[in-house]
């Protein structure tokens, strides 16, 4: 059965680049739906859960980390990774810190796509 991916990012160039890079990495059989930011990712997530969403940090009307918060105070049952252009300590600990599975930063390998989410999906 395919894995269920919900790739969220204000830059459509950027979602077709996780896209491409999830085939490049080796996830072949997935259903990937996008959304433009955190509001729309929220919409998205009470139409079906996704197995993992991937989540841009920056983005306009609600950001990644706001998500990652939501989806925590509304107890819904995702996991979430950013794939984000910030990759500071700091980044990372705030990410970790507010329940996120993983950050990978921007610009990435498949390979590096493949390290992060192989636990989650492989």
């Amino acid at each position: 059965m395919a894995k269920k991916i919900l790739i969220v990012d204000d830059s459509k160039a950027m979602r077709l680049i996780v896209r491409r890079s999830l085939r490049q990495a080796g996830f072949e059989d997935l259903e990937v739906r996008e959304a433009g930011n955190g509001k729309e990712a929220l919409e998205a997530l009470s139409q079906g859960l996704p197995d993992l969403v991937l989540s841009d940090w920056n983005m306009p009307e609600m950001s990644g980390i706001e998500l990652l918060e939501q989806i925590t105070a509304q107890e819904i049952q995702v996991k979430l990774g950013f794939i984000t252009t910030e990759g500071t300590p700091e980044m990372r600990q705030t990410a970790s810190a507010a329940g996120a599975l993983f950050l990978v930063a921007k610009p990435f390998t498949p390979e590096a796509l493949r390290a992060a989410l192989d636990p989650w999906l492989g």
